[in-house]
């Protein structure tokens, strides 16, 4: 059986490592690598798309990274239970015109028994900013 430790029931600490293992994975900006993390049929709702299963979940994040490039991003703790996390993120991108922008968001995250991810659901607004203004650097 599949498994990405740690596994819930969570503590601080292993929700901790979870959101860290997360940022990693997203920027290394490998679609195959992210999605490896989240259940065969997980379940995404991302601004206003709704993406279901890993084959669709590489396929929108090779798009997102293709068209956010230097993508960079932070993720913070806000919240857990036995098999939810929360999290706050930022993240800056580049587009191919190159203008600059940021983007905030929260995540809620559930997990099946096996530390893989069911279902993701994100709000996100993006801020158009100057490249002096970048956090992420």
């Amino acid at each position: 059986m599949e498994q990405k430790h740690p596994l819930p029931p969570f503590t601080l600490e292993t929700a901790l490592e979870k959101i860290q293992l997360a940022e990693d994975a997203w920027n290394s900006q490998d679609p195959e690598r992210v999605s490896k993390a989240y259940t065969i049929d997980s379940e995404w709702r991302n601004r206003d798309q709704f993406v279901n299963g890993r084959e669709e979940i590489v396929k929108f994040l090779s798009g997102k990274w293709e068209r956010e490039l230097n993508y960079k991003l932070k993720k913070e703790y806000w919240a857990h239970t036995e098999n939810r996390i929360a999290v706050r993120f930022e993240y800056e991108y580049q587009t191919k015109e190159g203008n600059w922008f940021r983007a905030y968001g929260n995540e809620n995250w559930e997990f099946d028994e096996n530390g893989l991810m069911a279902k993701r659901y994100a709000s996100i607004n993006d801020l158009a900013i100057k490249e002096e203004a970048r956090k992420f650097k």
